[in-house]
């Protein structure tokens, strides 16, 4: 699913939520998030297929505290409180998903309940929060086979 054919107004904390677009929108998203004042931060997971590698490349693009635990609880924390990132609502971008969402799929689907719990939790406190996770077309495909 693309973002192309719906809108997608990224200042309503209704919208808030995770969203798998194609690698083209990543760009386009980043810059209506910069119109809007939003902080944009993104994660390549090129060449990313377990949980370690994962969570260190968010504490990098993230810049994460240096007391983040690098496990899932600390992840959940931290995404709820994006406080060091001093901004009224936040975008994150991940590049590259499929190798993750391929090799390692129980850590895909947890990453995947934790951005969304940290978007409802925005939503909750009247902050805009979204994910966008960049998959190939054949990922869609797969996903929604045609009848």
């Amino acid at each position: 699913m693309s973002t192309h054919g719906f809108d997608l107004d990224l200042t309503r904390t209704a919208m808030n939520g995770v969203y798998f677009v194609g690698a083209d929108d990543l760009g386009r998203l980043a810059r209506g998030a910069g119109e809007a004042q939003l902080h944009v931060c993104r994660t390549d997971l090129a060449g990313c297929r377990d949980k370690d590698e994962l969570l260190r490349r968010l504490a990098v693009s993230l810049q994460l505290p240096a007391s983040f635990g690098h496990n899932w609880d600390a992840l959940a924390d931290c995404l709820r409180d994006l406080g060091w990132l001093p901004a009224w609502g936040y975008v994150l971008l991940f590049e590259h998903v499929d190798e993750l969402r391929q090799s390692a799929a129980a850590d895909y689907d947890t990453l995947l309940g934790i951005l969304d719990d940290a978007a409802t939790f925005g939503g909750d406190h009247d902050t805009p929060w979204f994910a966008f996770l960049a998959l190939p077309d054949s990922a869609f495909d797969e996903d929604h086979p045609s009848a």
